[in-house]
């Protein structure tokens, strides 16, 4: 598995361009993951930038009117929650972490909003530690081309962490991301593009079945 994993890696590594550190401000990259929850790419920026565009620091977010807010980051969908939750996670920053953005699991957790996918997107983005945030694309492309086979994304990542050699898992979910936008996507993955189709177990069945049907 090791092996096969290198070489997934590998061929992604020679499509795509890491996108890690094009922001890696601990806060933006939190308040940007938050309102990335459950709706698209191009959604989230475009929330985000005419929400820092307007408040550009911490401060300004906590103190902002939440109905201001909510304008701001309409685009990312769901604005009511998302920008009652972005307020209150600065209002705790600023009076419980003077301002900064914890840099550990175990602190990220605790802050309304943050469940294990985004809290590994900080400290992946933000902080450059080792972690596997297992977003809809990471725990697709997993369970499709036979890395794993588990139900949900807490459980991807716990599988992922155990195969994947640690040196890998800062790149694995920007990599997986493109690739799943790109290629091997939700409805009619790319399969004649794709440059790890021998090593895809989802591929090798429809491979398997377009002969079993030819035969018949």
């Amino acid at each position: 598995m090791p092996e096969r994993i290198a070489i997934i890696m590998e061929k992604l590594r020679g499509l795509y361009k890491l996108r890690l550190f094009e922001d890696g401000d601990p806060y933006r990259v939190l308040i940007r993951t938050i309102l990335s929850q459950r709706t698209r790419d191009e959604n989230t920026d475009q929330a985000s930038e005419e929400l820092f565009a307007v408040y550009p620091e911490i401060d300004d977010v906590a103190a902002a009117p939440e109905e201001k807010l909510q304008k701001l980051v309409k685009k990312a969908g769901f604005y009511r929650v998302k920008s009652k939750r972005i307020k209150e996670v600065s209002q705790i920053l600023l009076e419980d972490f003077g301002g900064i953005v914890p840099d550990t699991m175990e602190e990220l957790l605790k802050l309304p909003g943050v469940g294990r996918k985004t809290a590994n997107c900080v400290l992946v983005y933000a902080f450059q530690k080792p972690a596997i945030p297992v977003d809809t694309h990471v725990h697709r492309i997993s369970n499709r081309i036979g890395l794993v086979k588990t139900k949900t994304p807490d459980e991807t990542e716990f599988a992922l962490e155990e195969m994947v050699p640690m040196e890998y898992w800062i790149e694995l979910n920007d990599l997986m991301v493109q690739f799943g936008q790109d290629i091997c996507r939700p409805i009619s993955p790319k399969h004649e593009q794709c440059p790890i189709a021998d090593l895809c177990g989802y591929y090798q069945d429809i491979l398997d079945q377009k002969i079993d049907f030819n035969r018949k």
